[in-house]
């Protein structure tokens, strides 16, 4: 259920349309190693352009700490996005200022302008009301489509909708329904598979979960600090000590539905060609660290996936970098491509194993935000979501 105004739900014909993508992609030396934010931003680009508004595109790229840096600017994004529509897409070099608003005064209808990266200036994180002002004053219409940045109340996600009213758009439309749905009117069994280095950064959401899902799945870093809790010795296993207490209260009131490894590979350093082996979930020898799932786990895993009508995972099984621990997360991977149920990929990592395993085309939907994906399925709403206007 989307209760908040689209772009379908507002005359555009011939506006001015100040737009927030998230083109915040990988890139090194100016070369974009994965364009798949940039795609996802189409749908939205295109149907405006279609309606004769000019198309005011701002987002952020990167972490840059102290103003201005070279290396994070969005010039290669717009470079790229000219490849990807036949629209005139113009380049302008600061965000906000005099040079910004005689770009977007110019920039005509069917054309589309591409502001310098927004953390150039710390007034964007800060929410900052002048500059929020300063860049809803460059357009008619506020619109939303930046998912990735949904969960963050920034200048460009919320502070501009208190002088323009903002309507999302069609990523962000589609992002919120799966996950929503997923959280809220799943198609059961529901199945939730958790994974990566931490529990710390998913303990809500477990907890979350728990209360929703019919079965969660634990793999990855986070496996081992709830194996730790249970009383195995984990050897060098990256174990978060400080969260032992919590894994017990989560073990201790959601036993019957989370699922734990019940074999490891382990290895006796921290690099692919590393000795290796596979035991029961036991004790971990010394200087051994566990770094994927067993062969029995995925068989486990797999069952429990084959059988569910909806399935979230987030999160890798293993050290899916190095190609000798990336077996547990593509054999995982391959379960949810397999299934017959709705299957929701967030969080970088799993989305980047879904599509280095060849398998993102069998999956329902890929989420292009992690962090907003993880508030979602926690239960917290989203700031750039909740400032939008209502239908």
């Amino acid at each position: 259920m989307f209760n908040k105004k689209t772009i379908n739900d507002i005359d555009v014909k011939g506006k001015k349309v100040l737009v927030r993508v998230d083109f915040n992609v990988p890139l090194k030396d100016g070369v974009i190693s994965d364009d798949t934010r940039v795609t996802a931003a189409l749908p939205t680009i295109n149907y405006l352009l279609s309606q004769d508004a000019a198309v005011i595109l701002c987002s952020h790229l990167g972490r840059p700490k102290a103003g201005p840096d070279p290396k994070f600017s969005l010039q290669p994004v717009a470079n790229h996005l000219q490849t990807l529509i036949p629209n005139k897409v113009h380049f302008v070099d600061d965000s906000v200022g005099e040079k910004v608003e005689k770009a977007a005064g110019d920039l005509k209808p069917g054309e589309v302008l591409v502001l310098e990266n927004t953390r150039f200036y710390p007034e964007e994180e800060k929410n900052d009301p002048v500059y929020a002002k300063k860049l809803s004053d460059l357009a008619d219409i506020y619109v939303n489509d930046a998912f990735g940045s949904a969960h963050r109340a920034h200048a460009s996600t919320e502070g501009v909708t208190h002088y323009k009213p903002g309507v999302a758009g069609f990523l962000l439309e589609k992002e919120i329904k799966y996950l929503s749905g997923a959280i809220e009117n799943p198609q059961r069994p529901f199945v939730a598979i958790l994974g990566g280095a931490k529990i710390s950064d998913k303990i809500g959401v477990i907890k979350n979960l728990l209360t929703k899902a019919d079965k969660v799945l634990i793999g990855g870093g986070m496996a081992n600090t709830f194996l730790k809790a249970r009383g195995f010795q984990m050897g060098d296993s990256l174990v978060q000590d400080e969260a032992l207490e919590t894994a017990n209260e989560i073990l201790s009131s959601g036993s019957d539905k989370l699922v734990l490894p019940k074999d490891l590979v382990i290895a006796d350093a921290f690099e692919d060609s590393a000795a290796k082996k596979t035991i029961e979930v036991g004790d971990v020898p010394e200087h051994w660290r566990a770094l994927d799932i067993g062969e029995e786990t995925v068989k486990e895993f797999s069952k429990i996936i084959k059988d569910a009508g909806t399935v979230v995972w987030n999160g890798p099984m293993g050290v899916f970098e190095m190609p000798n621990f990336a077996i547990g997360t593509f054999e995982v991977a391959k379960a949810v491509a397999d299934s017959k149920a709705v299957s929701i990929i967030g969080g970088g990592d799993s989305v980047a194993a879904i599509q280095k395993s060849g398998l993102a085309d069998k999956v329902t939907h890929i989420s292009t935000g992690g962090g907003a994906s993880l508030e979602m399925l926690e239960g917290i709403a989203l700031p750039g979501v909740a400032a939008l206007q209502d239908k």
